[in-house]
């Protein structure tokens, strides 16, 4: 069952255009993964569905959650989802806690805000909250202000203020990208073991291919504001047919076998006030044509169920094995 649908979300700053047109669908209980370099539109996506981008943006589209819709709503309405239905976490916790309210009292205002607690029951759900997601000594540190805690567990923090409200889909914002390796392995079994015990569906945007294939069903590769590719994990992972998603493979180091050299997708990700014409790609790509430089391929369903915005996609190999779901999960 669709718990959020994205239809031809469009968005711009200054009349300069980020987004052309998301569409996306999460189901209830679902993990989707949100994959493509720093400046692709991951996040604007979803700060815009929300109504959290600055007023000078301009979004157009629609967002409905269960057949309501977001976009245009009135302000209440958009709050009351937000918070609420749909939560978020920052791949930035530092930035995100109040260095001034201890970590209990910002749980708290999440509480009283969404579930109506008094002052006392918002101190024991807090408590309880923390210890959920393996803060030790919770009854102490609720007390505590952020700087006492550690990058992990400021992490942490920030996903128990998350949970407060009982979300349907928590959306989390690349939010390992600041801990070390270690930490990141603890934050993601945090996050899988919360969806398995509490049923919410989860969006998880990242760079990080590896992190996307510990977690999530389904993935969605975009590129200069555009979805290119999108599938189940296994099919995608195993062979991926946009260049795109081929060259991100291609850039991941093998833990095992011989080492060779890594193939970079050489360039950068267009700026969106000066797109290339036809496929945002095309500078990038070895495979691009003439034609893929004059006209945008649209994205459409393949015979294996995904779906694929290219001409000249990679060719299918017939094979059983998920070297590549293997590769990033080593």
């Amino acid at each position: 069952m669709t718990f959020v649908t994205i239809r031809d979300l469009k968005v711009a700053f200054d009349g300069v255009h980020v987004l052309h047109g998301i569409d996306l669908d999460v189901a209830r209980g679902e993990a989707l993964g949100l994959v493509g370099e720093s400046g692709c539109g991951k996040s604007v996506t979803w700060l815009a569905a929300l109504g959290l981008l600055p007023g000078k943006a301009s979004v157009s589209g629609s967002v409905t959650v269960e057949g309501q819709q977001l976009i245009g709503a009135k302000a209440a309405l958009v709050e009351g989802v937000r918070g609420g239905r749909i939560a978020m976490i920052f791949q930035d916790p530092s930035s995100s806690l109040n260095p001034v309210r201890t970590v209990g009292h910002q749980i708290g205002e999440s509480l009283r805000l969404h579930r109506g607690m008094d002052r006392r029951a918002t101190r024991v759900e807090a408590v309880r909250l923390l210890d959920m997601v393996g803060i030790p000594d919770a009854g102490k540190r609720v007390d505590l202000y952020p700087h006492e805690f550690s990058g992990g567990q400021c992490q942490r923090v920030m996903v128990a203020m998350a949970l407060a409200g009982e979300p349907d889909l928590l959306i989390a914002d690349e939010p390992t990208t600041a801990l070390d390796a270690t930490i990141q392995a603890q934050i993601l079994d945090l996050l899988a073991t919360l969806r398995r015990e509490t049923g919410m569906a989860m969006v998880f945007i990242s760079h990080d291919l590896g992190a996307v294939g510990a977690i999530c069903d389904r993935v969605n590769v975009m590129y200069a504001g555009r979805i290119v590719e999108s599938g189940n994990i296994g099919a995608m992972f195993d062979q991926p047919r946009h260049p795109y998603t081929r060259g991100l493979f291609d850039a991941i180091p093998r833990l095992d076998g011989t080492r060779n050299r890594l193939i970079p997708i050489h360039g950068t990700v267009p700026d969106p006030r000066h797109m290339p014409s036809g496929c945002a790609f095309a500078p990038r790509c070895s495979k691009a044509s003439d034609f893929c430089n004059s006209a945008t391929p649209a994205l459409k369903a393949q015979k294996d169920g995904r779906f694929l915005a290219c001409y000249h996609p990679v060719a299918a190999v017939d094979t059983t094995e998920n070297s590549n779901l293997e590769r990033v999960s080593a």
